[in-house]
């Protein structure tokens, strides 16, 4: 494959930032999920050029879907999670209720 085009980056980049921030995360979090140590704009840069050289733009965008998958697949999972979590019932609040004033008539 040939090499990005220093507006072909640039444009990237911009995207990128944008497509990080529309899902509310940040380059660390783009950091991790590309396997790299440093979060910095220049690190991240290196990375997308190796994806580039591997299978050119087809790459870059398949790498950023599989990443944008695992992540609303997360915000799932732990949107599941935290629905299952069995609210008080109301015995469990008249304990808690009786508890209280106990502790304050003390």
């Amino acid at each position: 494959m040939s090499r990005l085009s220093q507006q072909e980056e640039k444009e990237l980049v911009s995207f990128i930032k944008d497509w990080l921030k529309s899902h509310g995360f940040n380059q660390k979090d783009l950091a991790n999920e590309l396997n790299i140590k440093s979060s910095r704009t220049s690190e991240i840069i290196l990375k997308i050029k190796e994806l580039y050289k591997k299978g050119g733009m087809f790459n870059i965008a398949k790498n950023l879907i599989k990443i944008e998958q695992n992540w609303l697949n997360n915000i799932k999972n732990n949107f599941r999670e935290t629905k299952q979590t069995t609210p008080y019932n109301q015995l469990d609040i008249d304990s808690l209720v009786n508890q209280i004033n106990q502790d304050t008539s003390k």
